[in-house]
Formats: C-alpha cells, structure tokens, sequence
C-alpha cells in the first residue's frame, strides 16, 4: 500500500523533532527499553509459536475454555453500556503472554476494571502503524474516553491511543 492520502502516519518522521529524553529511569529500565524490540518482534515470536503448537498438540486450553463462557451472545453495538470484568476474570482468559486470541491486557488497563463504560465502536478494520497494512479484527472493542497515557517502560505519552478491549473482557449492561 503506498497511498496514504488523507493519513498522517507516513508523515510523523518528517514532523517530529526528534526523540523525547525520558529521565530518571533505572539501568534495567533502559536495557528493558533498548531490548523491547528485538524482544517483542523476535524472541517473543518464536515462543508464541511454540507455544501455541504446544496447545494445539494438547487440545483446547483453560484459557480458551473460559474465553468461550464469556463471549457474548450479542456483538456489541456503539453505544451500549458495558461494565468491564473484573481483573481476576480477565486473568483467567489470558494466555502466559497476557493476550487473549493476539490482543494484549496492558498493566494499564487494571484501571478501568469494575467500571462502566460506553461503546465507541465494534472494530472491524485498523491501521498497523508498525508496517502501515490494514488489519481486520473481530471481536475488539474501543470504549469511550479509554485511552492510553503512556506506559511504565516508555514513559508518558501524549497521543492518547484508545486501549483494545477484547469483547470477552466487557459484560453488557441491560438498560
């Protein structure tokens, strides 16, 4: 895809002015930080797989199993008020990588456990800034207002990201 017409993205290098000092951190927080890519697109990529091979191998996992108890029966809709599970259901739906069929649970997002919140939007479709492809998705929810403000590794951030919630994460409110 090389036409990005009407998207910011490929334009940010061209604009920012270079990268934001973050002071103050611990040496391990910065080999954390110098080591998080390699990590994440190579290390952690090759457990996932034998990971997940190994469950296959084992049959369906208690993970998936209680993922499946919660999913609703409903899609949800913009608008529709949900409360979010508890920390501890969310927990129990989470692989040894804290995802939920590829979608992450940030330590971020405890917050907003036990709240109620509304619906933004179902996703369908989203834009991976990593290598700029559209991306479809079923079953991730953004709710209004939850955003994300940085993390402990990185630090704050001003761009205020909506957080990815698994529909398996959220329980509809009857109203």
């Amino acid at each position: 895809m090389s036409n990005f017409d009407g998207c910011q993205l490929p334009c940010v290098p061209k604009f920012s002015i270079g990268s934001a000092e973050v002071g103050g951190q611990s040496p391990i927080r910065r080999i954390k930080r110098l080591l998080a890519v390699p990590w994440n697109y190579y290390g952690k990529k090759w457990l996932k797989k034998a990971y997940y091979l190994s469950v296959r191998w084992q049959g369906t996992s208690p993970q998936q199993m209680k993922a499946k108890d919660l999913a609703p029966e409903i899609p949800f809709v913009t608008g529709d008020l949900v409360k979010v599970r508890s920390h501890e259901e969310i927990q129990s739906t989470l692989d040894p990588f804290k995802e939920l069929k590829g979608c992450a649970f940030l330590p971020e997002m405890t917050q907003f456990c036990g709240t109620q919140q509304r619906v933004l939007k179902s996703m369908q479709v989203f834009l991976d800034e990593r290598d700029y492809k559209v991306k479809k998705v079923r079953g991730v929810i953004l709710l209004e207002n939850v955003i994300c403000n940085g993390t402990p590794a990185f630090g704050p951030c001003d761009r205020c990201c909506f957080l990815f919630w698994r529909e398996e994460w959220l329980e509809k409110i009857s109203g």
